[in-house]
C-alpha cells in the first residue's frame, strides 16, 4: 500500500496482536504549504488506492499553476479562454459511462414494464363493445351466406363448411392451463382445430403456439388486444394485425392468412358497423372467420349444453366457436372428450379450416428479418414477464425488510432509550468521566467554518484539548484558528494526505487516552463532549457514536436529510446499540479510547468511509460500540443535489468496501464471528440491499396508478407511508424534535428515495465495474453557526 506524506500509523486486523499508533513528526516539522493534490469534502485525499492514483491528476487540474519564469504571450486572452471553459464544464459536466448506466437501468425497467403492461392488456388496450346496429349496407347476400366471408376481391363472397365436416375454433388463447388441456383431448382424438390467438397471449405463450402447429392445427388472428375493431382507426386495426403476425412469427415461424374480429358472431349479425372492418380487413389480404354454432362455453351452461349447441343439425357441417382461454374452461374439455368420439361415430371429420375446404394452407413461412424480429418479440415479453416477476418478488422482500426494520426499530429503540433515561442509569463502574479528552479537528479548505467549529469547542463544559489537524488546506483554515488565539487550541500541519492519515496525526500528538473525533464543518454543544465520553465508564467500552443533526434544516433539501438523519441514522443506532453491532461512529461526532484504536491499527485509508470501517474494525476486536443520544453535534448538510449526490455516492460505495474488507468475520469465531454473523448481515440487508429494492414501492405506486387497480395502489402505497410516518414521529418525540419537517415527508419519500437510489445503484455498478472514485470537496457555506438556541458566535471575539 502506498504510503502518505509522514510516517502513517501501523494497522492490524482484527485479532492480530496489538499495534501501538506510531507516532507522527512535530507539527513544526510540517510545513505550511498548499496541497499536493487536493480530493475531498470531508478532508480525505490518500485514503483509497483508487483515489490516491486518481487524486493528483485531479490536483492539477484544480491547483493554481506556477510560474516557471516564462510569459504566455496572450497570457490574459489565454486565462479567459481558460475560465469560459471551467465554466462551461461546471455547467455542462461530462457524462461517464457510471452516471448513465444507473438511468439506463432505470429506463429499461420501465421500458420492460410498459411492454409487460402491453401484452398484458393494462396499456393500449380498449374494452368498449358497441351494441347492434342497422345492416343496411351490408350484402344481403353476407347476410344470408356461410360464415367464412371473402372480401379480398373486387366482389365480396362467402362460404359454409361441406356436409359431415366441422371445423373445432377456439378463440382468445393461447392459455397456460387449459389451451395444453384442449390439445390433449383433440390429439387424443385425432381432431384437427383453428385456434385464433390473440397477440398478447401468443407473446407471452410461443410454445403453445408452436405446439399448435407441430400437431397440424390452423392458426387465425384475433387482433393483439382484442379490441372492438369498429371503434377503431384503421391505422389501429393494421396495428393489432400485424403486431399479431409478429407474435405469430416469432412463436412459430409462420404467417397466416385467417382472421376473426372479436366479439364477432354469425355472419347474419353483421351490421354497418362492424362490415366496413370486414371490407379493409379483406383489402388487407385476409379471409374472415365468422361462427356457425357457438357452443356457449364462456357461459360455463355445463357439459350436456356445450356438446348440444356445438351439434349441428342433419349432419350439416359447421364452424364451431369454443374458447381454451378468457376464463375457467373445465366444462369446454370435458365436453370435447365425449363431443369429439360421439360425432365421429356419426360420421363427421374435424379439420382445419383450409382442409374443409381444400384450399391452400393458410399458414405461410416466415424467414430473414421479419422471422428474427418475431424472435426478438417473443424475447423481450419472456425478458419483461421474468423482469417483472423478479420485480414483484423484490417487492416482496423490501415490503419485509422494511417492515421487518420498522418493527425492530420501534421494539430495540423503545429498550434502549427506556434502559438509558432511567434515573439511576450509570454507563459503568467508573462513572462519571471527568478525565480530559482530546479533540480531533480534521480540516481542509474548511475556512467558512472552522472558526465555529472551535469556538464551540472552546464552551465546552468538560475539559478538552483541541487539535486542529490542517491537512494542506489553501485556503488559510489553519491561520484562521491561530489567529483566534484560543487557549487549549493547537493547530497541527501536515502535507494534505487524507483525512485518515490527519487523524492517526492527531491521535499522535493527543495528550489523553480518550479520544473525539469531529468534522470541520461541525460545531457542538456545550455538553456534547461531556456526554459523549461517559459511556467510557465502562471498560468494555470501545467506542461511543454521538447524535449527528442537520444545523441547517431550513431548506427542502435539508428538511429531508434532517428526516433521514433523526429517523434513518438515529433510530437505527439506538436499535444497533441493542443488537452490539453499531455499523458506523459518525464522523461528525465520536468517541474512541486510544487503546482500542490501538489495538485496531488506528484510522485505515483502505475504505473511503473511515468511520465505518473502524467501527467494524473495532466490533471485531470485541469492544462494544455504544450510542449516547445526548452527545448532540450540529453539521452543515450538502444544499445542493450535486453535492448530495457527491455525499452519498461516497457513503455507499465506502460502506459497501467496509462490508467487503470485514467479510471474514462471517467464518470467524468469537467477537469477530458475532458481529460478522448478525451485524455484517443486517448492515447489508438495511444499509444496501433495502434502500437499492425501496423504488419498487414507488415504481409500482407509479404502474398501479396508470395501469390499475388504482384505489388499491394509493391504499397500499399511503399504507406504507402511513407506518414510515410513524416510525419517523416516534424518532421525532424520542429526539425531542419538532414534527414540522415531516410534513414534507410524502414528497422525500417520492423524490428524495429515487436519488438515494440512483446513488445506490451507481455505487453497484462502480464496484462490479472495477470503477475508482475519487474524492471531491463539498462546498460548504459556514451556515451552521452555533447550536440550536445559542446566538451565534461573533468573529474576532476571543
Amino acid at each position: 500500500m502506498a504510503s502518505h506524506t509522514g510516517r502513517r500509523a501501523t494497522r492490524r486486523s482484527a485479532g492480530h496482536p496489538a499495534q501501538p499508533v506510531a507516532s507522527a513528526p512535530s507539527p513544526d516539522d510540517a510545513p505550511d504549504t498548499p496541497p499536493d493534490h487536493r480530493t475531498d469534502g470531508d478532508h480525505r485525499s490518500g485514503g483509497h488506492r483508487s483515489a490516491r492514483r486518481s487524486a493528483p491528476r485531479a490536483a492539477q487540474r484544480s491547483a493554481p499553476r506556477r510560474s516557471r519564469g516564462r510569459r504566455i504571450p496572450g497570457g490574459r486572452a489565454a486565462d479567459g479562454d481558460s475560465r469560459a471553459a471551467a465554466a462551461r464544464r461546471r455547467l455542462l459536466p461530462p457524462l461517464r459511462l457510471r452516471h448513465l448506466l444507473p438511468l439506463l437501468v432505470l429506463v429499461a425497467m420501465m421500458a420492460m414494464l410498459m411492454l409487460r403492461g402491453y401484452v398484458h392488456s393494462e396499456v393500449l388496450a380498449d374494452h368498449r363493445i358497441r351494441s347492434e346496429a342497422a345492416a343496411d349496407h351490408v350484402p344481403r347476400k353476407i347476410l344470408e351466406g356461410g360464415p367464412v366471408v371473402d372480401t379480398r376481391g373486387e366482389k365480396p363472397t362467402s362460404m359454409d363448411v361441406p356436409d359431415r365436416r366441422i371445423v373445432l375454433t377456439f378463440d382468445d388463447g393461447p392459455d397456460p392451463r387449459w389451451t395444453p388441456k384442449v390439445l390433449d383431448v383433440l390429439k387424443k382424438h385425432h381432431a384437427h382445430a383453428v385456434f385464433f390467438i390473440t397477440g398478447t397471449m401468443a407473446s407471452r405463450y410461443p410454445e403453445l403456439v408452436k405446439r399448435m402447429v407441430d400437431e397440424g392445427h390452423e392458426i387465425g388472428l384475433h387482433t393483439f388486444n382484442h379490441p372492438d375493431l369498429s371503434y377503431q382507426s384503421k391505422k389501429r386495426i393494421d396495428w393489432e394485425l400485424t403486431q399479431n403476425q409478429l407474435a405469430l412469427a416469432g412463436a412459430a415461424g409462420i404467417r397466416t392468412s385467417l382472421f376473426r374480429p372479436p366479439y364477432s358472431s354469425s355472419a347474419s349479425a353483421l351490421d354497418d358497423s362492424s362490415w366496413p372492418v370486414t371490407e379493409y380487413v379483406g383489402s388487407r389480404g385476409y379471409l374472415t372467420v365468422l361462427t356457425g354454432s357457438d357452443s356457449e362455453d364462456w357461459r360455463r351452461p355445463g357439459v350436456e349444453r356445450i356438446i348440444r349447441n356445438s351439434t349441428p343439425p342433419k349432419g350439416k357441417g359447421a364452424i364451431v366457436l369454443m374458447h381454451d382461454s378468457g376464463g375457467e374452461r373445465s366444462q369446454t374439455v370435458r365436453a370435447l372428450d365425449v363431443y369429439l368420439p360421439q360425432l365421429k361415430s356419426q360420421g363427421y371429420r374435424f379439420d382445419n379450416l383450409t382442409e374443409a375446404l381444400d384450399a391452400p394452407s393458410a399458414h405461410t413461412a416466415v424467414a430473414g428479418l421479419d422471422l428474427w424480429k418475431g424472435r426478438a418479440w417473443t424475447a423481450l415479453v419472456g425478458a419483461a414477464d421474468d423482469l417483472t416477476g423478479v420485480l414483484v418478488v423484490g417487492l416482496a422482500v423490501i415490503g419485509f425488510l422494511v417492515f421487518a426494520r420498522f418493527g425492530l426499530m420501534l421494539l430495540l429503540s423503545a429498550i434502549h432509550t427506556r434502559r438509558t433515561r432511567r434515573r439511576d442509569f450509570v454507563w459503568g463502574p467508573d462513572a462519571p468521566v471527568t478525565e480530559p479528552v482530546s479533540v480531533l479537528v480534521p480540516a481542509y479548505n474548511e475556512a467558512k467554518c472552522i472558526e465555529n467549529t472551535v469556538r464551540s469547542l472552546v464552551k465546552s463544559d468538560h475539559p478538552v484539548e483541541i487539535l486542529v489537524i490542517d491537512d494542506g488546506s489553501a485556503d488559510g483554515t489553519a491561520r484562521i484558528v491561530e489567529d483566534l488565539g484560543l487557549p487549549g487550541v493547537r493547530v497541527v500541519r501536515q502535507v494534505n494526505a487524507g483525512k485518515p492519515a490527519a487523524l492517526n496525526r492527531g491521535i499522535a500528538n493527543a495528550r489523553h487516552d480518550i479520544i473525539v473525533m469531529m468534522d470541520g464543518d461541525t460545531v457542538f454543544e456545550p455538553s456534547t463532549v461531556r456526554e459523549l465520553v461517559q459511556p467510557f465508564a465502562d471498560p468494555e467500552v470501545g467506542a461511543v457514536a454521538g447524535n449527528a443533526k442537520v444545523g441547517n434544516k431550513n431548506k427542502l433539501i435539508g428538511a429531508w436529510q434532517h428526516i433521514e438523519y433523526v429517523m434513518g441514522f438515529n433510530l437505527d443506532r439506538r436499535m444497533y446499540d441493542v443488537l452490539r453491532c453499531m455499523p458506523t461512529i459518525p464522523g461528525a461526532v465520536g468517541a474512541f479510547r486510544r487503546t482500542a484504536l490501538n489495538r485496531v491499527g488506528g484510522m485505515s485509508d483502505d475504505t473511503l468511509a473511515e468511520d465505518t470501517d473502524i467501527t467494524m474494525a473495532m466490533h471485531r476486536d470485541g469492544w462494544k460500540v455504544v450510542y449516547a443520544e445526548k452527545a448532540r453535534a450540529w453539521t452543515e448538510a450538502p444544499e445542493s443535489i450535486q453535492q448530495l449526490w457527491s455525499q452519498r455516492y461516497r457513503w455507499c460505495y465506502g460502506t459497501m468496501q467496509a462490508i467487503w474488507k470485514h467479510r471474514r468475520a462471517l467464518v470467524e469465531r468469537g467477537p469477530s464471528g458475532r458481529f460478522g454473523r448478525v451485524g455484517l448481515p443486517l448492515v447489508s440487508l438495511f444499509m444496501v440491499v433495502a434502500p437499492l429494492l425501496a423504488p419498487l414501492i414507488d415504481l409500482f405506486l407509479v404502474y398501479g396508478l396508470l395501469f390499475g387497480p388504482t384505489g388499491k395502489t394509493i391504499a397500499a402505497w399511503f399504507g406504507v407511508l402511513a407506518v414510515q410516518a410513524a416510525c419517523a414521529a416516534y424518532a421525532f418525540a424520542l429526539d425531542r424534535e419538532r414534527l414540522t419537517p415531516l410534513v414534507s415527508l410524502p414528497l422525500q419519500q417520492l423524490i428524495y428515495r429515487q436519488l438515494m437510489y440512483i446513488v445506490l445503484l451507481q455505487s453497484w455498478i462502480t464496484a462490479l465495474t472495477g470503477g475508482r472514485l475519487r474524492w471531491q470537496k463539498l462546498r460548504r457555506k459556514g451556515q451552521v453557526a452555533a447550536p440550536p438556541g445559542e446566538p451565534a458566535m461573533e468573529r474576532g471575539a476571543a
